[in-house]
């Protein structure tokens, strides 16, 4: 997902640049902007139910010891998790940037 991300990015980027943007284009951006949201979504509730599964792993673990091996594995998932739901989250604030000003080229080239 983030080279995929990344190598979007770039491409409408380079279009921005070189102020070569169609209606198609923004349709097309909007449409992929949904399914980054959606990816989002997913990642925000995975994160949201890993938080939940470490919260009670550790209070099972105050009980349990042998309990803190999973609380470890949870915590490093979890880790991983939240720098991925970051990436996805400023890459798609980043692309509604670019529809702003994917928008203003199609307006400039309008007139």
């Amino acid at each position: 997902m983030r080279e995929y991300l990344g190598d979007y990015i770039k491409d409408v980027d380079d279009k921005i640049k070189n102020k070569n943007v169609t209606e198609k284009d923004i349709e097309n951006h909007l449409i992929k902007i949904k399914f980054f949201q959606h990816e989002r979504l997913i990642h925000l509730l995975v994160t949201l139910f890993y938080g939940l599964f470490l919260f009670l792993s550790v209070i099972i673990s105050l009980k349990v010891w042998l309990f803190l091996i999973i609380l470890y594995l949870a915590l490093i998932v979890l880790i991983f998790y939240v720098r991925h739901y970051f990436f996805l989250e400023n890459h798609v604030q980043y692309l509604y940037k670019e529809y702003d000003q994917m928008k203003n080229i199609l307006e400039e080239n309008a007139k």
